[in-house]
C-alpha cells in the first residue's frame, strides 16, 4: 500500500490524504500517513537524500503549493512580538531611553519604524548574537515599540481553520524524530578512538534544520503547533523508543542512553564512592572542605591528612569534593527526557551549539508556553552546559551561542523569577560555578608556603585564560539584575556560604613573588586572566547585589553579607596561617573578600543608615585585615621605584591595571576606604607606625645625617619615601566613600581627568569609573553626566592644522576648575601612567601664568579643601592628630632643612600638606590638651599632648639617635675637646655636640623607635589583662633587630642638641626657600592678606600654614612672631663645605643632568618647529616666495642651487648636473571635471545613478576617437592633449640637490633595512631637507648666456615679420644649445628622467595611437605632460588667474625646469614641413588637389586643440624660445582660437537666426574694421560653412544644444570670450614659467581684457574702462576673410560621412568646473543603511567590507577575494582605473576613508563626526555621525592638489590585498 503511495504523485497523495483524514472516522486514512512516513522518512536513508524533505513539504501543504501555503498560513498569524533572531555580526540598535532591561535589542526595521529622536541610542554590531525585543514590554517601554508592534495586531486575527494545519500535527512529530535519530546516530564521544566529524554530521542535517526554522518563520499559528509538538511528553514516549521490531531505532536510543548517562556533574561512580565513604558530613564540613581542608575528626587525624599533604608537591592540584555541599544533589545527577525540546536540547549542546538549531530554538521563542518550556529545560541542562564548555575546543564559538540563547531568557524578569522558584536556578548557578573552578584549584602560596590550607584558582589553567566562564558569570550577573531574584539571593544564606566560598577561591591568586636576584625567565600574562577574573566573576555580582542594598529596609541583606563576609575572612587567615607580620617580598593584587566586605559596608553606612560599629569586627581582626591591602599600597610604591624590576614589564601591568579605570572602583578604591575604615578605629600611632614599617622607610626616619637602611638601596629611599607620606596624604584626604554625594564623585572624577588632558566625550565616558556591572542600570551618559560636563568643561571644537593631522573635538577644564577645583591628591589616584601627574601640573602652571595668578618658578600642587567627614568616620582625623606622625613630620622638616641625603621638594610638599590637613581637620575630643603642659610630662615622649596646633610650637631640646660609628656626629677620642670651636668646622653645622653637663640632658633626649611603638600597640591590644604589656619589646633592643650579620660599622647611640620647634623649622625652611635672611618679619601675620594663598609655591604653602596656625592659636601666634622677631644669626648654608661635590647626591645630580637634557631638546624642538614653519609647510602660500622659480632668475648671469646633500652651492653644469627633488604621480583629477558647477550625489537610494559620460575624461575621449576614425592618425595625435586620465603630475618641495649626491643617497637608503612607508627600489625617497615624500629628480638647465637681456627685451618688429623668423626657426630644427653629439651626464638625467614619467603612468594612458610606440604617439603624450601641468596649476590657483601672484600651487611648481626636459626629449621629432600647422596658421596656401585618395585627410584646423599646438611649438622650436616669438606663436593660435570660437556659436544658432546674423553682419564685411568687428566675421563664417548642407543638418540630437533665448549681441560677446577664455589662461601661465612676467590679479569681470594685456593682444591702451571685444585682439598677417574661408573649406571638403559627425567636433567646450569628490548626505545613517547590505554588482555577494569610491561612487568589496583578478583585489584596481592609482575609499563598516596611492595606502580618518566632534571608527560606539563639511573640504583639497603624500605620515605596503 504505502509503496504504491509513494510511487505516485506527491501533490494528489497529498490532497487525497488530506480529504481522508477530514472525515470524522479517519483511522484508515492515519494509517495510510502512517505507513507512508514509515517508508518515506526512514533513517536508515543518508540524511543527505531531500526526497523525504520534498515529501513533507508536499504533505504538510495537503496538496496546495508549499508558497502559497506558507501565505495562508502568515495571514493567521497573531504575534505581537517580533522576535527576529540573528547571529554574529549583525547589525542591531540599543536604545537606553526605551530599554528597562539593559540588553534589549532592536532590529534596524523596527527602529527605524519606532521614534527614538532625542533619544539615547547606539548602532552596534551583535558579539554572540541576539534577538529583537521590540513587542515585548518585560524587556521594554511600549512608546519605543515600532508602528507594527505597536498595535498589537495580533487581537483582530481570525481563528485558524482545523484542517489548514491538520496534516502539519500529524507529519511533524515524524520528521522531528527523524532528525533525533540522525543526531544520535552521527554522535561520538569524544575520546572514542574514531574519528570524529560532527560538521559533516551536521552538514547533512542542513536542509532539515533549515525546513523547521522556515517552519517558526510562518508566524503564530505554525508555532503553537511546533510548541505542542516539541512539549508533550506523550508523543515522545511513543515515537522514542522506536517499534520493537525497528532494530535501528533500538541500536540508536541505545547510543542515546549512553550519551545521557555522561550528562551528570559527578559519574554514577564517584557519586557512589563518595555517597559511601562520608555519610555523615552536612553542609557545615562543606564549608569547610571548600577551604582545602577536610573536617577533621579528631586531632591526629588531622595530622595524618596534614602529613599526606606536605608529602604533595606545592603546585599540585588538591582536588576538593564538592558533591556533599550541594543542597540539591539533583543538580549533579544525569539527564532525563520527557519530551521532544528536552532531547533536541540535549543534542544541541552535545553538538556544541550549531547555529541553525540555535536559531531555530530562538526563532521558537514569541510563542508564550514555548519559552516557559524551553527555559526550564535550558535550567535543566544547565550543569550539562557547562561541562560541554569545559571539553569544547572552540570554547569561544560555543560561549557566543551560550548566550546568545541565555540572555533571551534570564534579561526577563517574570521569567527569571519563576524560574529560580520552581527549578532552583540560584542553586544550580551558583553549584555550577563551583564546580567549575574547582577544575582548576592549586594550593595557595601566600603567607606560610608550608602549611597553607587554602586553594586558589591557577590563572594558568585555560579555563582562566580564555575566560571560558564568562558565559555562566554573565547569566548570573544577569539575572541578579532583578530585584526579586537578587532577594531570594540574599536571603537564602546557605546559598551567600556557598557564594563566600566561590569567592575565596580568587582571594589571593596570581602571586607575585619579588625577584632579588636575576630577571626572572619567562614574563607570565596571567595577570590578564587575574584581573578579568576578580572584575568578571567577583566584583560584577557584587556590585549587581550592591544595587539592591539601598534603602533602609534591606539592611538585613548587608549584615547577613558583612558577618558571612567576616567569617569566611576569619577562616582564610587561618588556612594561610596568617599572625600578625605578612610574608616579605609577596603581593597579591586580589583580595575579594576586602573588596565585598568594604563595599558593603560603604552602602550600609551611607544608604542604609546602618551603625558602622555594629559592623566592625574586634579590632585584632582589624589589623589582620587591614595587612594586606597596605601590603598593596606599599607594592605598588615599591614596583614604581623599580624595586620589583625583575620581575618584568608584567608587574608594572598589574599596577597599572590595578588603578586603571574600568577596575579602580572595584579594587584599588574599596581597599583605600577599608584602610580608612581600620585608620578610624585603630590606635593612630599603631596605624601610622605600621605604614611607614610596610613601606620600609623606617631606618630612614632618622634626625642623624647617616644611617643604615637593611631593606632598601640607596636610590629606592627617595620614592618610597615620597609613596609613604602621599599614600597618608591620599588616606586621610580622600573622601569617595566617607561621604561624598555621588554628584560631587561624579564631578570630582571628571575634573581630575580632564585636568591630565583634553579628553574627547567617548575617552571621558570610558574613563569615568562607572560602577563597572553593566547590568546595574547606572548608566554613564545619563543627564546628569552631560551637565555635569557642560559645568566644567568647555568644548573645543575639531580643528584643522595645516599639516594635516586632524583633531576630534575636546572637552578642556573651565578656568574656574582650575582656580577651585583641581585636586592634585584625586589626580595621583587616577594616574595609570606617572607622565599624567606632570601633565596635570605643567597644564596647571600654564593656566597659573597665563591668568597671572603666579609667574615665579615652578608652582606646587594647590592644597584642596575637603567635603566633611561622615560623622562614622570622624575617628580618621585622629590619624592626623597622634605624636608618631608628628615625630616624623618633625623629622622631616628638620632633615629637608639640613639637606640630607634623600630629601626631596616632593617629599616637603606632603609633610607640609599634612600638616594643612590636621589643622584644617581638628579633633573635638579633649579639650584640656590645649593647656600648656606640665614640665616633667616631657621626658619619657616628644610631645605633651596629641593636638597638632599644641604641638606645633613645642620646642624639642635634645634627640637620642643611633648612627654608624662612621658617621659625622660620634665623638672621637682623637677631637679636640667640645669647647673649641673646631668641633662645629669639623662635623658640620648640623650635629651641634653638646657641651656643659650633658649628662643632665641625656635624661630628657629623645628615643624613637617605630618599630618598637608598634609592637608594643599590638601586643596591648592581643594581650590585653597582662600586665607586662608595656615592656614586652625593648626599644634598644628593636632598633638594632634591623642590622644584618657582618655589616662593618656598628651601631652607637649619640645625642644631638635641636632645639627647634616644628614651627620655627617652617619659618627656617620659609627663608631657606625665599633664599633670604629674615624672609618674615616680626609683623608679617598682620600685613597678609589672607586670599592671596591659594596658589603658589612651597613659600606660600608655608605662609599659608602659618597664618592657619596663627588665626587658630594664641599660643602660636605668639611663638611665631618671637621666632621671626629673634634675627637668628645667619646659619652658615652647607653649600659652602668643601665637601661640596660629594654631599650633592646622586639623586640631585641626575636631577640636574635631566632638566639640563629637557632644556636642550626643548630648545632643539622649537628650532626644529621654526624651521618647519618657515621651509615645509604644504600649505602656506606665502612661507616661501623665493620658490617662485623663474621670477628672481630671469636677470642673473648664471642661476646657483644650493645641494642639500653635501650643502655646496653652484651652478648647475654639463658634467655636475643639480636636479630639483620632484614627485611625479599620475592624475585624474582632470578628467573627473564636469560641466557644471553642481557637485554630483552620492546615490543612497536604488533609483539614484551615477553617470559618468559627461566628465571631461570621457568627453576628451570620444572626441580623439571620433577623429581617428575620419583623420590621418598623425595629425589627429597633435590635434588634442591626452593625460586627462593619467596625466603625470610634477611638483617639487623645492630642494634642489647633486644628481650624484642623490645617487649615493638613495643607496645609503637601501642599505637602511629600518625605512618603512615607501619603497626604495621603486626610487622613492623623502628629501634629505624637509623630508617630503619624492621619487624622481629633475635636471635643472645649465646657466644662462649674457643674452638673456636682449632674448627677453620687448620687440617693435612687425607681426608679418615676427611669423617669417617663427617660420625660419621651425626649419633649423637641429640647432639646439646642448651639443648632441656628446652623451652629457645631463643628457642622460634627462633620459631617465623621460623614463620615470612614463613608468609613472599605466601604459593604456599612453597609447592611443593607432600604432602602439611609435613616435607620434611618445610625442603626443610628452606635450600632453606639459598640458596636464599647466592645467593642473590652473585648477589650483582656483581655475582662473584673478588672484595673479603666487600660489601655494605655484610653489609646487616646476614647469620651468619641466618644458626644458620635454623640449630636450622632442627635439628628436621633426614636424614634417608640408603638413607643419603654422604653414596653415598663417598662410593662405594654394588648394592642393594631389591628396591621394586612399589616405585620409589631416585634422581641419577648426577642429584642432590650440593650446596642444601652442605648447606643441614652444616645445619644438629651438630653445630659449624668444619672448617675442612666443608672443607671435600666442597671436597667431588666437585667431584660429576666435574662428572655432565663431563656428561653435554659429552651430548653436537656430536657422532663423544663422540667417539674421549673416545678413547682418555681411554688410560690416567692408568696413575699414572688418577684420576686427565679430559680426562681419561671424556672418563669414556662417556662409563659409553653410555652402555644405550637412554641417548646419540640424541633427536630431542637437537641439537639445540649442538655446531658446535670444542671442544679443552682448550674449554673443560673453559666450565669444567665454570660449577663449581658457586659451589665453593657459598662454599667460606659460608665459609667466618660461619668462617670469609676474601674473598681476585682476577681478573676474575683467579677467579677458586682463590676460589679453598681459599676453600683449591688447596695446595698453586699449585698456579704457568701457568693456573690450573679444575681436579686437585679433591680429591678421594675411586677409582674415581668405584666411577663414580656407580653414572652412577644410571643413566643408570632408566627405559626407565624414561632415555629419563634424558638427560634434566643431561644437567644443573648453570651460569645465573645477573638480569635486561626490556630494555626501549629512547623515551617516543613510549611506551606512543603504550600503552595508547592498550587493556587489560584480560577484553579486553582499561584501564583507564594502566601500565606496569618493570620486565616482563605485561600490566595491575591499579585500575581497570574490572579486580579485589577477591577484589584484577590488580596491586597488578600481583606484588604477578611476584615479591613475589614487583612491579615495569611504568604508561603510568603519566610517573611515582609506587612501591608496601607487603600492601604497593610508587611514586617512573620518569625514563623520558625532555630536561631540570625534570620529567613529569602526562604528564602535554607534552614535549617530553627521557629515563634517570642513573635514570634507580638507580632504577634497588634497585630492585636488596631490598633496596625500606630503600631509599623511602613516603610509604601509598593501601588497595589492584591498
Amino acid at each position: 500500500m504505502a509503496a504504491s503511495l509513494v510511487r505516485r504523485d506527491k501533490k494528489s497523495t497529498a490532497a487525497h490524504l488530506k480529504a481522508d483524514l477530514n472525515w470524522t472516522d479517519n483511522s484508515s486514512g492515519v494509517r495510510q500517513l502512517q505507513e507512508l512516513l514509515d517508508s518515506v522518512l526512514n533513517p536508515e536513508k543518508p540524511a543527505a537524500d531531500t526526497e523525504a524533505l520534498d515529501w513533507c513539504k508536499c504533505l504538510i501543504a495537503g496538496g496546495e503549493g508549499f508558497e502559497e501555503f506558507c501565505k495562508t498560513v502568515r495571514s493567521y498569524d497573531n504575534a505581537t512580538l517580533c522576535g527576529l533572531v540573528w547571529t554574529a555580526n549583525f547589525v542591531a540598535y540599543r536604545c537606553r531611553t526605551c530599554g528597562i532591561s539593559p540588553c534589549m535589542s532592536l532590529c534596524a526595521e523596527c527602529f527605524n519604524n519606532g521614534d527614538h529622536t532625542g533619544h539615547d541610542f547606539n548602532m552596534f554590531r551583535s558579539q554572540a548574537g541576539g534577538a529583537c525585543d521590540c513587542g515585548d514590554s518585560n524587556v521594554m517601554r511600549e512608546t519605543g515599540f515600532c508602528n507594527r508592534h505597536r498595535l498589537r495586531t495580533g487581537e483582530n486575527v481570525p481563528s485558524v481553520p482545523r484542517d489548514l494545519l491538520l496534516m502539519s500535527e500529524m507529519v511533524l512529530p515524524r520528521f522531528i524524530i527523524c532528525i533525533i535519530q540522525y543526531l544520535r546516530d552521527g554522535y561520538t564521544e569524544p575520546d572514542t578512538s574514531t574519528e570524529r566529524d560532527l560538521q559533516k554530521v551536521l552538514q547533512q542535517l542542513e536542509p532539515q534544520i533549515s525546513f523547521l526554522e522556515e517552519l517558526t518563520k510562518m508566524g503564530g499559528a505554525m508555532r503553537t503547533v511546533l510548541t505542542k509538538i516539541l512539549t508533550n511528553q506523550q508523543i515522545f514516549k511513543d515515537l522514542s523508543v522506536g517499534q520493537e521490531e525497528n532494530v535501528y531505532a533500538k541500536k540508536n536510543y541505545e547510543k542515546y542512553l549512553s550519551a545521557l548517562k555522561n550528562s551528570g556533574l559527578v559519574s554514577v561512580e564517584e557519586k557512589a564512592q563518595s555517597g559511601a565513604a562520608e555519610p555523615t558530613r552536612g553542609a557545615e564540613a562543606g564549608a569547610l572542605g571548600l577551604l582545602g581542608a577536610e573536617a577533621p575528626a579528631s586531632p591526629d587525624e588531622s595530622n595524618k591528612e596534614e602529613d599526606q599533604d606536605g608529602g604533595q608537591s606545592v603546585g599540585q592540584r588538591k582536588r576538593v569534593k564538592l558533591s556533599s555541599t550541594a543542597k540539591d544533589p539533583s543538580i549533579m545527577d544525569s539527564l532525563k527526557h520527557k519530551c521532544f525540546l528536552e532531547e533536541l536540547l540535549f543534542w544541541t549542546i552535545k553538538y556544541e551549539f550549531p547555529q541553525k538549531m540555535v536559531t531555530f530554538l530562538l526563532n521558537m521563542l514569541p510563542d508564550q508556553d514555548y519559552k516557559i518550556t524551553f527555559t526550564k529545560t535550558f535550567v535543566q541542562h544547565y550543569a550539562f552546559i557547562m561541562k560541554t564548555l569545559m571539553k569544547s575546543q572552540e570554547s569561544d564559538t560555543m560561549s557566543n551561542r551560550i548566550v546568545h540563547i541565555s540572555v533571551q531568557l534570564f534579561s526577563n524578569e517574570e521569567l527569571a523569577r519563576h524560574v529560580t522558584e520552581e527549578c532552583q536556578l540560584l542553586d544550580i548557578m551558583v553549584t555550577v560555578l563551583l564546580y567549575m573552578m574547582e577544575s582548576c584549584l592549586i594550593k595557595s602560596e601566600l603567607q606560610d608556603e608550608e602549611n597553607s590550607r587554602h586553594v586558589v584558582v591557577n590563572c594558568s589553567e585555560p579555563l582562566l585564560k580564555n575566560n571560558t566562564y564568562w558565559p555562566l558569570v554573565s547569566d548570573f550577573i544577569n539575572i541578579l539584575s532583578h530585584q526579586s531574584v537578587a532577594k531570594k539571593f540574599l536571603e537564602d544564606h546557605s546559598l551567600l556560604m556557598l557564594w563566600m566560598s566561590f569567592v575565596s577561591f580568587f582571594q589571593g591568586m596570581n602571586l607575585n613573588k619579588r625577584e632579588l636576584s636575576e630577571h626572572v625567565e619567562f614574563e607570565s600574562q596571567t595577570y590578564y586572566a587575574a584581573f578579568a577574573a576578580e572584575l568578571e566573576a567577583c566584583a560584577q555580582p557584587m556590585w549587581g547585589l550592591l544595587t539592591h542594598c539601598k534603602v533602609k529596609e534591606t539592611q538585613e541583606y548587608t549584615k547577613t553579607v558583612v558577618r558571612y563576609c567576616l567569617e569566611t575572612l576569619q577562616i582564610w587567615f587561618d588556612a594561610i596561617g596568617f599572625v600578625d607580620e605578612p610574608a616579605p617580598n609577596q603581593v597579591t593584587f586580589h583580595l575579594p573578600l576586602h573588596r565585598y566586605y568594604a563595599m558593603f559596608l560603604s552602602k550600609a553606612v551611607k544608604c542604609q543608615g546602618l551603625d558602622l560599629d555594629s559592623l566592625l569586627p574586634h579590632q585584632e581582626m582589624l589589623m589582620k585585615i587591614m595587612v594586606h591591602p597596605l601590603q598593596i599600597q606599599a607594592s605598588l610604591s615599591e614596583i614604581h621605584s623599580n624595586m620589583w624590576v625583575r620581575n618584568g614589564l608584567q608587574i608594572k601591568g598589574q599596577a597599572m591595571t590595578y588603578v586603571q579605570s574600568h577596575f579602580c572602583n572595584s579594587m584599588i578604591d574599596p581597599d583605600i576606604f577599608l584602610l580608612q575604615v581600620c585608620a578610624s578605629r585603630l590606635d593612630p600611632d599603631y596605624f601610622i607606625s605600621s605604614v611607614f614599617e610596610r613601606f620600609k622607610v623606617v631606618d630612614l626616619l632618622t634626625m642623624a645625617s647617616v644611617h643604615q637602611n637593611a631593606v632598601l638601596d640607596g636610590e629606592q629611599e627617595r620614592p618610597m619615601l615620597e609613596g609613604a607620606l602621599t599614600f597618608l596624604v591620599i588616606l586621610s584626604s580622600l573622601r569617595i566613600h566617607l561621604g561624598m554625594a555621588d554628584d560631587e564623585i561624579l564631578r570630582a572624577e571628571m575634573v581630575s581627568q580632564l585636568c591630565m588632558n583634553d579628553r574627547t566625550h567617548s575617552s571621558l565616558l570610558d574613563l569615568i569609573p562607572e560602577n563597572p556591572n553593566p547590568k546595574s542600570g547606572i548608566v554613564p551618559g545619563s543627564c546628569s553626566f552631560e551637565e555635569m560636563l557642560s559645568a566644567v568643561a568647555d568644548f573645543k571644537a575639531p580643528v584643522f592644522e595645516p599639516g594635516g593631522s586632524m583633531q576630534q573635538g575636546m572637552y578642556t577644564p573651565k578656568e574656574e576648575v582650575w582656580e577651585k577645583e583641581f585636586d592634585p591628591i584625586m589626580v595621583v589616584l587616577r594616574t595609570v601612567y606617572r607622565r599624567d601627574v606632570q601633565s596635570a601640573m605643567d597644564r596647571y602652571s600654564a593656566f597659573l601664568k597665563q591668568s597671572g595668578m603666579h609667574t615665579t618658578g615652578n608652582p606646587w600642587p594647590p592644597y584642596k579643601e575637603r567635603t566633611p567627614l561622615h560623622p562614622c568616620y570622624k575617628g580618621l582625623d585622629r590619624l592626623l592628630h597622634c605624636k608618631t606622625l608628628h615625630i616624623v613630620i618633625f623629622t622631616l622638616l628638620y632633615k629637608i632643612w639640613l639637606d640630607h641625603s634623600n630629601m626631596s621638594e616632593h617629599v616637603l610638599c606632603m609633610v607640609l600638606y599634612l600638616i594643612e590637613l590636621g589643622l584644617d581637620n581638628q579633633v573635638q575630643e579633649d579639650k584640656e590638651d590645649e593647656e600648656p603642659c606640665i614640665e616633667e610630662h616631657c621626658h619619657d615622649s616628644w610631645f605633651p599632648g596629641t593636638n597638632l596646633l599644641s604641638n606645633l610650637h613645642h620646642v624639642i631640646n635634645y634627640v637620642r639617635v643611633r648612627v654608624p660609628e662612621t658617621a659625622p656626629e660620634v665623638k672621637r677620642e682623637k677631637d679636640p675637646p667640645p669647647s673649641t670651636s673646631a668641633d662645629a668646622s669639623n662635623f658640620g653645622q648640623n650635629s651641634r655636640r653638646l657641651t656643659g653637663n650633658w649628662r643632665e640632658n641625656v635624661r630628657e633626649a629623645q628615643v624613637f623607635s617605630l618599630v618598637a611603638e608598634r609592637r608594643r600597640k599590638f601586643q596591648e591590644i592581643i594581650n590585653r589583662s597582662s600586665t607586662e604589656a608595656s615592656q614586652v619589646v625593648r626599644p634598644k633592643s628593636s632598633s638594632t633587630r634591623w642590622v644584618p650579620p657582618g655589616t662593618p660599622p656598628q651601631l652607637v647611640t649619640e645625642i644631638l642638641e635641636i632645639r627647634e620647634s616644628m614651627l620655627s623649622l617652617l619659618i627656617k625652611l620659609h627663608q631657606k626657600l625665599s633664599a633670604k635672611q629674615n624672609s618674615l618679619s616680626a609683623t608679617w601675620l598682620e600685613d597678609m592678606e589672607t586670599n592671596s594663598h591659594a596658589h603658589g609655591d612651597g613659600i606660600t604653602a608655608i605662609e599659608r600654614i602659618l597664618t592657619k596656625a596663627a588665626t587658630r592659636s594664641r599660643q602660636s601666634k605668639r611663638s611665631i612672631q618671637e621666632i621671626c622677631g629673634k634675627v637668628s644669626p645667619p646659619v652658615a648654608p652647607k653649600k659652602n663645605s668643601p665637601t661640596d661635590k660629594n654631599t650633592m647626591d646622586k639623586d640631585e645630580r641626575r636631577q640636574r643632568a635631566r632638566e639640563r637634557q629637557q632644556k636642550l631638546l626643548a630648545e632643539f624642538a622649537s628650532r626644529q618647529k621654526s624651521f618647519m614653519e618657515t621651509a615645509m609647510d604644504v600649505e602656506s602660500p606665502d612661507a616661501e616666495a623665493a620658490m617662485d622659480l623663474g621670477a628672481s632668475e630671469v636677470m642673473e648671469s648664471e642661476v646657483l642651487y644650493d645641494c642639500v646633500i653635501c650643502g655646496q652651492s653652484g651652478p648647475s653644469t654639463e658634467d655636475r648636473p643639480t636636479g630639483l627633488v620632484v614627485l611625479l604621480q599620475a592624475s585624474s583629477v582632470l578628467g573627473h571635471r564636469c560641466k557644471s558647477d553642481e557637485t554630483k550625489k552620492l546615490p543612497t537610494t536604488d533609483d539614484e545613478h551615477i553617470y559618468p559620460a559627461d566628465t571631461c575624461g570621457a568627453a576628451h575621449d570620444v572626441r580623439l576617437a571620433l577623429m581617428q576614425r575620419f583623420f590621418k592618425d598623425s595629425s589627429c595625435l597633435q590635434s588634442v592633449s591626452i593625460g586627462w586620465e593619467g596625466g603625470v603630475y610634477v611638483q617639487t618641495c623645492g630642494h634642489t640637490l647633486h644628481i650624484d649626491c642623490h645617487k649615493s643617497y638613495m643607496v645609503s637608503l637601501r642599505n637602511d633595512q629600518v625605512l618603512q612607508g615607501f619603497s626604495v627600489d621603486k626610487g622613492e625617497f623623502t628629501c634629505p631637507l624637509c623630508r617630503q615624500f619624492a621619487n624622481s629628480v629633475l635636471p635643472c638647465r645649465p646657466g644662462r648666456s649674457t643674452e638673456v637681456v636682449s632674448w627677453h627685451m620687448p620687440t617693435n618688429k612687425k607681426t608679418a615679420v615676427l611669423v617669417k623668423e617663427v617660420e625660419d626657426l621651425q626649419e633649423q630644427l637641429g640647432l639646439f644649445p646642448v651639443s648632441t653629439t656628446t652623451e652629457s651626464n645631463l643628457s642622460k638625467e634627462m633620459e631617465s628622467v623621460i623614463k620615470d614619467i612614463k613608468n609613472t603612468t599605466q601604459r593604456k594612458y599612453m597609447d592611443y595611437g593607432k600604432n602602439p610606440g611609435s613616435p607620434d604617439n611618445d610625442f603626443l603624450f610628452m606635450y600632453s605632460v606639459a598640458r596636464t601641468n599647466l592645467e593642473l596649476e590652473l585648477v589650483h590657483r582656483g581655475g582662473n588667474l584673478c588672484s595673479g601672484g603666487a600660489s601655494a600651487a605655484a610653489k609646487r611648481s616646476c614647469l620651468n625646469q619641466l618644458f626644458h626636459v620635454l623640449a630636450m626629449h622632442m627635439r628628436l621629432y621633426s614636424i614634417d614641413s608640408a603638413y607643419n600647422p603654422w604653414t596653415r596658421l598663417t598662410q593662405v596656401a594654394q588648394r592642393r588637389d594631389d591628396c591621394l585618395d586612399d589616405e585620409r585627410p589631416e585634422v581641419p584646423m577648426l577642429f584642432r586643440d590650440c593650446p596642444s599646438l601652442l605648447i606643441i611649438f614652444v616645445l619644438t622650436m629651438p630653445q630659449p624660445l624668444r619672448k617675442e616669438h612666443f608672443i607671435c606663436l600666442v597671436r597667431m593660435l588666437y585667431n584660429l582660437q576666435y574662428t572655432q570660437a565663431l563656428a561653435s556659436l554659429s552651430a548653436k544658432f537656430s536657422p532663423e537666426e544663422r540667417q539674421a546674423w549673416s545678413t547682418s553682419g555681411a554688410l560690416k564685411k567692408n568696413a575699414f574694421d572688418a577684420e576686427k568687428s565679430y559680426d562681419a566675421l561671424l556672418s563669414h563664417v556662417i556662409g563659409e560653412l553653410s555652402k555644405v548642407k550637412t554641417v548646419y543638418d540640424v541633427n536630431p540630437e542637437v537641439p537639445s544644444m540649442l538655446s531658446s533665448s535670444v542671442w544679443s549681441p552682448h550674449s554673443i560677446e560673453y559666450s565669444l570670450q567665454q570660449f577663449c577664455l581658457p586659451y589665453l589662461r593657459l598662454s599667460c601661465l606659460l608665459q609667466h614659467h618660461l619668462y617670469g612676467d609676474k601674473l598681476s590679479g585682476c577681478p573676474e569681470v575683467e579677467e579677458f581684457s586682463g590676460l589679453a594685456g598681459c599676453l600683449g593682444l591688447l596695446a595698453p591702451a586699449l585698456q579704457p574702462s568701457n568693456p573690450i571685444y573679444s575681436a579686437s585682439c585679433l591680429d591678421w598677417t594675411v586677409n582674415a576673410f581668405d584666411l577663414m574661408t580656407q580653414w572652412c573649406s577644410e571643413v566643408t571638403g570632408l566627405s559626407d560621412t565624414q561632415a555629419k559627425k563634424s558638427i560634434t567636433l566643431l561644437v567644443q567646450d573648453p570651460q569645465w568646473a573645477s573638480p569635486h569628490l561626490l556630494h555626501l548626505p549629512d547623515h551617516y545613517n543613510i549611506i551606512f543603511q543603504y550600503y552595508h547590505k547592498k550587493a556587489c554588482t560584480a560577484c553579486k555577494k553582499v561584501p564583507k567590507d564594502p566601500a565606496l569610491c569618493l570620486v565616482c561612487g563605485t561600490f566595491v568589496c575591499l579585500k575581497g577575494l570574490c572579486c580579485k583578478q589577477q591577484g589584484i583585489c577590488e580596491c586597488v584596481l578600481h583606484s588604477q582605473h578611476c584615479g591613475a592609482a589614487t583612491g579615495i575609499f569611504l568604508l561603510i563598516n568603519a566610517s573611515v576613508i582609506i587612501i591608496i596611492r601607487g603600492h601604497r595606502f593610508c587611514l586617512w580618518g573620518s569625514v563623520y563626526l558625532d555630536a561631540h566632534g570625534e570620529e567613529d571608527r569602526d562604528l564602535r560606539r554607534g552614535k549617530p555621525l553627521f557629515l563634517c563639511v570642513e573635514r570634507y573640504r580638507v580632504l577634497q583639497q588634497q585630492w585636488v592638489s596631490h598633496t596625500f603624500d606630503h600631509i599623511n605620515k602613516r603610509w604601509g605596503p598593501h601588497y595589492n590585498g584591498l
